[in-house]
């Protein structure tokens, strides 16, 4: 999927439409996470550095095409000009004469960040009479928010039939880089990690990664559905009794493949858990068979685990992340995810990728973050992508 990046233009005089992903989590009017914002940097900077100007389009949360200051990207657009180092121009609309004006007024070398996309109704449905207003707002197309681009929105996806050329930005040139060429062509051993709480969720990234990976590690609340499959007690945890055949379908898949495929020898479990005040109740563990009694409920992997885990991840060249191994959130729940995150870092011979969502913060929570490879910034659009699904986002643009 070689597609032209921002590399393959000429943005001399342009004004280059770039469609970023600021969905970044706020408290008031401070940033509480401002991995997305840095992610854009490289793009934004090649733009000014190029000679071009940068017309930013995000969304932020979810205000359902109404106009909602609570979503307004204004102290989005302070904390951007802090992180590149020079003044961002606000524009407090996204389409219409006022937008248009406002971007045929900025001078070369500018960066704008318009208002909110999702203020739109048209946005989420793909409308291409809202597609067309934002492809009015400049020159070039550049797509550089992997982590909206599993939506075909007028700003991920219409923008680009109306736009052109429309190219990949830095950060999605990476996602594609490492979630696809580097896993489709892993260096042995290919260890995939693999949590989460649903089977649901992941069996068809679990049976696409069957073809690729050596060895597949279970952790999450979906291991209890793997348990059940293999005749285990899993006591009140969370788990899928509706998929245990398909549970039984992927281990004997990874049998025929001769891909090891392991799930945890001993787990972690509380006879209560309170999630909305953090807090557990006693403390125990699996009996010596790994089986959960009644009353009791798995919250993480045990340490007989932990090493089992770590002992295959120490021999890897390559190392794809995607889910946690518990309820990271609360402490008590925290260490095996938070080991294995140690383990992921420790191994600086392999390529290392976290997938997205919750590894994500679980890795920056463990204080590893700058110790792998490479972060992706997508969640569902991680997923899909290595599920094999085609993403509208990237489609739509140019092939090399």
């Amino acid at each position: 999927m070689a597609k032209k990046t921002i590399e393959d233009i000429d943005l001399k005089g342009k004004k280059a439409v770039i469609r970023v992903d600021f969905n970044v989590p706020l408290q008031g009017e401070t940033i509480t996470d401002n991995t997305r914002i840095l992610g854009a940097l490289p793009t934004i900077k090649h733009v000014i550095e190029q000679g071009g100007t940068a017309i930013l389009l995000s969304h932020l949360g979810r205000p359902k095409g109404q106009v909602n200051p609570k979503f307004s990207l204004a102290t989005v657009a302070k904390g951007l000009a802090d992180e590149l180092g020079q003044p961002v121009v606000f524009i407090p609309v996204s389409r219409g004469e006022a937008a248009e004006k406002a971007v045929a007024e900025l001078s070369e070398g500018s960066v704008a960040l318009m208002e909110n996309v999702r203020f739109h109704e048209g946005e989420e449905k793909n409308d291409p009479e809202l597609a067309k207003d934002f492809a009015k707002l400049g020159d070039v197309f550049i797509n550089d928010a992997f982590g909206t681009a599993h939506r075909a929105h007028a700003s991920t996806a219409g923008i680009a039939s109306f736009l052109k050329p429309a190219v990949a930005g830095f950060l999605i040139q990476s996602e594609l880089e490492y979630l696809g060429e580097k896993t489709e062509g892993a260096e042995s051993p290919f260890v995939v990690i693999l949590g989460g709480a649903k089977v649901s969720d992941k069996i068809t990234v679990i049976d696409r990664l069957l073809e690729k990976a050596d060895t597949i590690l279970i952790g999450g609340a979906m291991a209890y559905t793997f348990a059940l499959a293999n005749g285990k007690t899993v006591g009140d945890s969370l788990s899928e009794p509706k998929f245990i055949d398909t549970a039984k379908a992927a281990m004997k898949k990874a049998k025929e493949m001769g891909v090891k495929f392991l799930l945890p020898v001993d787990n972690i479990t509380v006879d209560s858990l309170d999630f909305d005040n953090m807090s557990v109740g006693s403390i125990g563990s699996s009996d010596e068979n790994g089986n959960i009694p009644d009353g009791w409920e798995g919250v993480d992997i045990g340490p007989k685990t932990l090493a089992l885990y770590a002992a295959e991840l120490a021999g890897a060249k390559t190392i794809l992340m995607n889910g946690p191994m518990g309820i990271f959130e609360i402490e008590a729940c925290a260490k095996g995810s938070f080991a294995i995150a140690e383990a992921v870092a420790k191994n600086q011979d392999a390529i290392s990728i976290i997938g997205g969502g919750d590894s994500v913060k679980a890795v920056k929570q463990a204080g590893f973050g700058d110790q792998v490879s490479f972060i992706s910034t997508g969640g569902g659009a991680s997923l899909e992508f290595l599920e094999g699904k085609s993403l509208p986002g990237v489609v739509t643009l140019e092939d090399k």
